[in-house]
C-alpha cells in the first residue's frame, strides 16, 4: 500500500482532539483533591522527568473584558465596570495571602514565572494593574531569569499600562491579534490597525521587554489564503519573538456569542487545513521556528533556545522555557498544577469572590492523578516539547502503552512517526499531527471514544 499523500492524511485525521496542556484533560478528571491535599502537594510538588524545575509558576486571571470577541472560548465577564476591577484586585490578593500563609509562613516561594491573562488584563487601570502585580511579588522571591508575563488586548493597552508593569521587572508581552484582515475583523468583533499594534509594540522595546509574542488564529469567518498571507506580512513587519497560530473551535452550543456567524462562513476541513498550511509557510520563510503544536519562536527567542537544550516545558500556560512547579492559580476559573493534582477555581466571579471573602481556597474541581496517569503525562509530555518519549526506564511504563504502541502502528504507516520497541520519534511530516499522535497515549480517551476512530476517521 503507497504512503497516503499530504491532502489524505490532513483529510484522515481531521479529528477533534485536546492540546494537551494537561494530561488527563479537564474532561477526564476526578477524585477532585481536598484544599489540605492540594496544599500539601503545593509544598512538596512531584517532579517532571523534563528537568529539574526552576520554581514555582503563578497564573492570575483576569476575566474582564470591555466587548465581546465572537470567537473567544475564555472565561470572561463583559463590563464596563471598572471598579469592579478593582474590588477583584482586593480580591485575588487576599486569595494570594490564603496561600501565603500555609506554603511559607517564614520564606518566600522562589518564583520562576508569574503570567496575567484574561480577559483582558489590561481592562485594570495602570494602578491597579501595578498594585495586584506588586502584591503578588511581595508574596514571593523572584529568582534570576524569572520571566514575567502579560496578556494584552493592543486595543486598551496604553503605554502606562506597559511602564507600570515594567518598572516590577516584566518582561514579556503577549499580544491578541487573530488576524488583520477587516472583514474577519468586523465578524469576530476586534478591530484593530497594524498601526495600533505597532505603537504597543514600540512601546513595550523601548520599556525593555525582552520577549514579545503574538497570538493569530486560523479557521475564522471569511478567512481566506489572501488574509492569511497579508496577516501574516503584517506580523513580519511587526517582528514579535515568538507566536502562536491556533486553529479555530468553533462551539457556539457552549459560546453563543459564535452565533453572530453561521458554519457556512467558516473554512473548514480541507480548507482550514490549508489556511494553516500556508501560514505555516510563510512563517518558517520569515525565521519562525516550529517548536511544538503550534507555536513557533525566533531563533534568538528563549523557548527555541529551551527546545533545543531540552529544557521545554508544557503546562496551562502554555510552552514555557523550562519546567515550573508547582503553578498556582489564583483568580476566577484559574488552574493549578502540582504535577500530582490539579485544582480548579470557581468559575463564575460571584461564587469565587464570595468564598475568598470568606478566607476559603475557591477550589471547585481538580484531579487526583493515578500512578497511570503520572506515566502517561511523562510521555505525553516528552511528545509536545521534544517529538520523541521512551520508555525503557521501569518508572515510565504502563500495561496501557502495550495498547499504545499498537495504535502508534498505523501512525508509523503513515510516515508520522518512527517507532521503536523502546518508544517512539515524531517524524517532521508528523509535527503536523502532533495532537492525533498523543492522542493514541491517551488512556482515559481510548476508553471513552471507539478505539478504532480514536485519533483518525474512515477515509
Amino acid at each position: 500500500m503507497s504512503t497516503p499523500s499530504r491532502p489524505q492524511l490532513l483529510s484522515k485525521y481531521d479529528v477533534p482532539g485536546p492540546r494537551y496542556t494537561s494530561y488527563p484533560t479537564v474532561p477526564y478528571w476526578a477524585h477532585q483533591p481536598t484544599a489540605d491535599q492540594w496544599l500539601t502537594s503545593l509544598a512538596q510538588p512531584g517532579v517532571t522527568r523534563r528537568g529539574t524545575p526552576a520554581g514555582a509558576g503563578i497564573y492570575v486571571h483576569v476575566p474582564f473584558c470591555e466587548s465581546l470577541c465572537t470567537y473567544c472560548g475564555c472565561n470572561t465577564r463583559i463590563t464596563r465596570n471598572h471598579e469592579l476591577g478593582h474590588r477583584y484586585v482586593d480580591v485575588v490578593l487576599q486569595e494570594w495571602e490564603l496561600y501565603r500563609r500555609r506554603l511559607s509562613p517564614e520564606n518566600q516561594l522562589p518564583l520562576a514565572e508569574l503570567h496575567f491573562g484574561g480577559g483582558t488584563p489590561t481592562f485594570l487601570e495602570p494602578p491597579h494593574l501595578r498594585r495586584l502585580a506588586a502584591g503578588i511579588l511581595a508574596g514571593g522571591r523572584v529568582i534570576p531569569g524569572a520571566e514575567l508575563s502579560l496578556e494584552a488586548d493592543p486595543r486598551v493597552t496604553t503605554r502606562a499600562h506597559l511602564e507600570a508593569l515594567a518598572e516590577l521587572g516584566f518582561n514579556r508581552l503577549s499580544l491578541g491579534i487573530q488576524d488583520f484582515d477587516p472583514r474577519v475583523q468586523d465578524a469576530v468583533h476586534r478591530e484593530q490597525s497594524e498601526e495600533l499594534v505597532q505603537a504597543v509594540v514600540q512601546h513595550a522595546r523601548e520599556l525593555g521587554y525582552q520577549s514579545l509574542n503574538f497570538d493569530l488564529i486560523y479557521g475564522l469567518p471569511f478567512q481566506s489564503e489572501d488574509s492569511i498571507r497579508n496577516t501574516v506580512a503584517a506580523v513580519t513587519r511587526l517582528n514579535p519573538d515568538r507566536l502562536a497560530f491556533y486553529g479555530y473551535a468553533h462551539v457556539p452550543w457552549i459560546k453563543p456569542q459564535q452565533r453572530k456567524f453561521t458554519e457556512a462562513d467558516l473554512p473548514t476541513g480541507e480548507a482550514k487545513r490549508h489556511l494553516y498550511e500556508v501560514g505555516r509557510e510563510l512563517l518558517e520563510a520569515a525565521g519562525f521556528r516550529e517548536i511544538g503544536m503550534d507555536h513557533f519562536a525566533k531563533e534568538t527567542d528563549s523557548l527555541w533556545l529551551a527546545a533545543q537544550q531540552d529544557n521545554l516545558h508544557r503546562n496551562f500556560m502554555g510552552y514555557t522555557a523550562r519546567p515550573v512547579l508547582p503553578l498556582i492559580g489564583l483568580g476566577v476559573s484559574a488552574i493549578g498544577d502540582s504535577w500530582n493534582y490539579f485544582a480548579q477555581n470557581e468559575k463564575v466571579l460571584e461564587p469565587y469572590m464570595q468564598r475568598v471573602l470568606a478566607g476559603e481556597l475557591p477550589l471547585v474541581r481538580g484531579h487526583t492523578l493515578t500512578a497511570e496517569d503520572l506515566v502517561l503525562r511523562q510521555h505525553i509530555l516528552n511528545l509536545m516539547t521534544a517529538f520523541s518519549t521512551r520508555w525503557t526506564e521501569p518508572d515510565l511504563q504502563s500495561p496501557f502503552l502495550e495498547l499504545a504502541h499498537l495504535r502508534l502502528r498505523e501512525l508509523a504507516a503513515d510516515g508520522l512517526v518512527e517507532l521503536q520497541d523502546q518508544g517512539c520519534t515524531v517524524t517532521p511530516l508528523g509535527r503536523t499531527f502532533l495532537r492525533n499522535i498523543c492522542m493514541a497515549l491517551d488512556a482515559r480517551l481510548a476508553r471513552q471514544a471507539p478505539p478504532e476512530r480514536l485519533f483518525s476517521r474512515a477515509v
